[in-house]
């Protein structure tokens, strides 16, 4: 149903690619990411982002940025939104610039996104439960994210307990799971995400920073620990 990309193949086939949610729309701030050897980047559209407090708008709103980003040539991602998530010619519109995935939290999932060109990748939420994650499996050709932690852990130190949980999720399904730095992640952390069955790190601004010199020197820290 979803064409083969480079990251699809790089999730399923153990790569562990380093991917990289920006905390705003800064085409440096992009650049650096890929200089650190991210593998892919994240965008957002119609989103409040809890951890930097940056507010994402519309996709005509957003529309300059992405044009400018999809010139970099990488793998791109789109939030898509919460309440408010793009039309199905918006979609389009994303697909034909080169998005080749979107996420949203399942609890926003809408009908007309699962008709659209971009690969689905629901999000998990701290209140997500097992019945929950089965049913995000059961989409055709999913990734799922596991943003399972409440906001009062952002920023904390990850603990055997977390590790437990990405593990269980993982084990419990046969799609990639991907795992955003709502906890600060060290490079030790991602060898035991890697180890413990996780697709992916996507990488926010809890890990990364927000200048272009904080990204880039986390970024190759997280890809020196992959390898």
């Amino acid at each position: 149903m979803y064409r083969p990309t480079k990251l699809y193949t790089a999730l399923t086939n153990g790569q562990f690619p380093v991917i990289v949610s920006l905390a705003r729309h800064d085409l440096d701030l992009a650049k650096a990411a890929l200089d650190g050897g991210a593998f892919a980047l994240k965008t957002h559209l119609n989103a409040y982002h809890r951890a930097t407090g940056t507010t994402f708008g519309t996709f005509e709103q957003e529309r300059p940025f992405f044009e400018e980003l999809a010139k970099l040539g990488c793998p791109l991602l789109v939030m898509a939104g919460q309440e408010t998530v793009p039309s199905a010619s918006e979609m389009d519109a994303l697909a034909d610039l080169g998005f080749e995935g979107f996420n949203v939290y399942i609890d926003h999932m809408q009908p007309h996104l699962l008709q659209s060109r971009l690969r689905p990748m629901p999000a998990l939420s701290a209140d997500s439960k097992p019945e929950d994650i089965q049913s995000i499996a059961a989409l055709p050709g999913c990734i799922i994210e596991a943003s399972i932690m409440p906001f009062e852990r952002y920023r904390t130190p990850m603990t055997p307990a977390d590790l437990d949980r990405y593990r269980a999720i993982a084990a419990a399904v046969g799609v990639p799971v991907i795992v955003p730095s709502q906890l600060s992640f060290t490079p030790d952390d991602l060898q035991d995400l890697r180890q413990a069955g996780i697709a992916a790190p996507l990488l926010g601004a809890i890990v990364t920073g927000n200048t272009p010199a904080s990204m880039q020197a986390a970024v190759a820290a997280a890809v020196k620990a992959r390898n």
